[in-house]
């Protein structure tokens, strides 16, 4: 099955959730936000949160600085 993850189409199999994907990804998910089809989804939810065909995803990383 096919998400979009940051505009990119990406072929993922299916009943992966979003830490999943994340780890596929090697993101770390302390230091993101996931926004999946325009509603964040909470940190403590990325294993639970299964994603379908289709989904819209945002990952946007904590920068610090000054």
């Amino acid at each position: 099955m096919v998400v979009i993850l940051n505009g990119q189409d990406v072929d993922i199999s299916e009943g992966i959730s979003v830490l999943e994907l994340l780890s596929i990804k090697d993101i770390s998910p302390e230091t993101v936000v996931v926004e999946r089809n325009k509603e964040i989804v909470p940190s403590d939810a990325f294993a639970e949160t299964v994603l379908n065909d289709g989904d819209h995803l945002e990952v946007l990383r904590f920068v610090g600085g000054g």
